[in-house]
């Protein structure tokens, strides 16, 4: 079986949740013998070879709203899509939806829907008919959650085509870290901290968080980086609000230490731009305690409230310092939520049960597309 996912960006020019989940489903297909490729568009338009994959890129033309454009990538997509089985779209690019048409594509078709468009609410009006158009002629939708079903007006217009699969992680990729970066971290951040881990944008709740830490002694190391961050420094300081901690983007053998070391993870996400949730699951699967926002999406199938953490209402910074208060002070609480965390991830957030639902499902379109062509 040959598989070409279509998405707007991946590594190395970019790093985040769809791309990692694209990553897992590259590398656990190819060790049960399945080719993918995957083509984006970019400003550099050098293919990369990972190993057990390969990254085209088209020419990237325009970037509108945060939707890229690219003539380059018709012809690619044309190209690539002649010698694929199936296509995996991902869901949301605008651009991709025109793809589809403008290249008259009979293939087998999967849409992983990662996210409602949340922010562009006055060009959504624009795109809607063509949306619909997309949705209706594609074979399967997946989402990542049963709440995100339940919960997206635009999933429900098409349930009867769509499945869920939970994103999974492999435990294999974060088993390594050194000893002397532990004691780095130990040193540098302290022996107690909560962890938040995640790119610093406008849906991460950050300023949330920042407010509830106000006159307590709570210590959060704030991972990662993004255009609020100089906003996020700011309101640090006018708030005198020294205990947190912000270290910046760092490698993966850091993060590993960091998650290791943690008391728990705070994760207060606040609007549905936050789909899921990766790094909740990664949380998970270090058996730490979880702290989220109920905003009716994935990070409430991944974090349940009162067995693998707490959950708080949203845009509330009285309920998340209460919470993240509780699980600093009651050891035994944040043990057992620690284990059942952990246990929660072993059921439904490997890597392994997502490629394998994914393999399913391909196997299942083909199936059907060959019994009708």
């Amino acid at each position: 079986m040959h598989v070409l996912h279509f998405y707007k960006t991946y590594k190395p020019d970019s790093v985040g949740g769809v791309e990692e989940v694209i990553s897992e489903l590259c590398s656990g297909a190819a060790r049960r013998g399945v080719t993918s490729e995957v083509l984006t568009v970019s400003r550099d338009t050098r293919t990369i070879d990972f190993g057990d994959h390969l990254h085209h890129r088209a020419k990237l033309d325009v970037e509108i709203a945060s939707s890229a454009f690219s003539v380059d990538a018709l012809a690619r997509f044309s190209e690539l899509a002649r010698h694929a089985d199936l296509i995996h779209y991902h869901y949301p690019w605008p651009f991709m939806d025109v793809v589809h048409f403008a290249t008259h594509l009979h293939k087998p078709t999967v849409v992983t829907y990662h996210s409602d468009i949340v922010r562009q609410k006055v060009l959504e009006q624009f795109y809607r008919p063509l949306r619909a158009r997309f949705l209706a002629s594609v074979d399967r939708i997946v989402a990542t959650s049963p709440n995100y079903l339940d919960t997206s007006p635009v999933l429900q217009r098409y349930r009867n085509k769509v499945e869920v699969i939970p994103i999974g992680l492999e435990p294999a990729a974060y088993a390594t870290h050194s000893e002397a970066r532990l004691r780095y971290w130990h040193d540098r951040v302290g022996p107690k901290f909560l962890l938040f881990v995640g790119n610093l944008r406008y849906y991460k709740g950050l300023h949330i968080l920042l407010d509830a830490l106000r006159d307590t002694e709570l210590h959060v190391v704030i991972v990662g980086a993004g255009p609020v961050e100089s906003a996020l420094r700011e309101q640090a300081a006018a708030l005198n609000v020294t205990q947190a901690q912000f270290v910046g983007a760092v490698s993966d053998e850091d993060k590993i230490a960091l998650l290791t070391l943690c008391h728990g993870l705070a994760f207060p996400s606040h609007l549905r731009s936050e789909a899921f949730g990766i790094s909740l699951v990664e949380g998970e699967m270090f058996g730490k305690p979880l702290i989220s926002a109920e905003i009716g999406t994935g990070t409430s199938f991944v974090n349940i409230d009162g067995e693998t953490g707490l959950v708080v209402p949203p845009n509330d910074p009285v309920s998340l310092r209460d919470s993240m208060l509780r699980l600093w002070n009651d050891e035994a609480l944040a043990a057992r939520l620690g284990e059942n965390a952990r246990a929660r991830f072993e059921a439904f957030f490997t890597a392994e049960q997502m490629v394998d639902r994914y393999l399913d499902l391909y196997h299942r379109i083909i199936n059907k597309y060959d019994e009708t062509h």
